[in-house]
């Protein structure tokens, strides 16, 4: 725990909600929201930030370019935000939303591929105690055809109907996940990362990035 040697400081060790702390970092979100797709997918990516209109940009690193904006012959870009309508593969790679202030939005790894099967997957981190359901899916219909499903390499059960439910997740779930149908192929892989439902939040004075408060000025989020 942190301790001040200054009294006028007032101190407080709070647990709060993720939605609750009040900061100025933006969110990426992703349409539809899974971490793989087919090449030739439409995709939409976006930087939200509740609080503040302050100027956030899309960039993402990819095999081609690196710390560039989203974009290309089949996109429709803002600062902020960007519609493929064809994604292609070599825009496989990690998106995220930044700004001029030094802040940045959580990272998004998409993987897009030319094969014909996907895992839909969720694209960010998951709550503990949620359920989770992961859609092995191919490109041609049907796409819930029977598939297999895999976590850091080892079977773990086979579905009929090709999709399967993780009741109640939990941090032993984190790990990277791929799925097979038979005749069709095998997906990418894909990591899962599961979090907490709450923040430990310790505030102080002397900073000001964000307030518990009209009496706390920063926010520190411990994990």
């Amino acid at each position: 725990m942190f301790i001040s040697n200054q009294p006028e400081c007032h101190f407080s060790l709070v647990l709060i909600s993720l939605l609750s702390c009040t900061t100025n970092q933006a969110r990426l979100t992703v349409s539809p929201s899974s971490s793989q797709f087919f090449e030739g997918d439409f995709v939409s990516l976006s930087c939200e930030e509740d609080n503040s209109s302050a100027g956030w940009t899309l960039r993402r690193n990819t095999s081609k370019q690196q710390r560039t904006h989203c974009g290309g012959q089949m996109a429709k870009t803002t600062r902020s935000s960007c519609n493929i309508s064809v994604i292609p593969t070599w825009d496989s790679g990690v998106y995220w939303c930044e700004s001029g202030e030094g802040p940045m939005s959580n990272m998004v790894n998409l993987t897009v591929t030319g094969g014909s099967v996907i895992l839909q997957s969720p694209v960010l981190p998951v709550m503990e105690g949620d359920d989770v359901t992961l859609l092995c899916k191919t490109k041609t219909t049907p796409s819930n055809l029977p598939a297999a499903f895999y976590k850091d390499g080892s079977l773990i059960r086979k579905q009929p109907t090709g999709h399967m439910t993780i009741h109640h997740v939990s941090r032993s779930d984190e790990g990277l996940y791929k799925c097979d149908i038979s005749s069709h192929g095998e997906s990418p892989s894909s990591w899962i990362t599961v979090t907490g439902d709450t923040l430990t939040c310790l505030c102080f004075c002397g900073f000001q990035h964000s307030q518990c408060d009209d009496n706390l000025m920063t926010v520190f989020a411990l994990f």
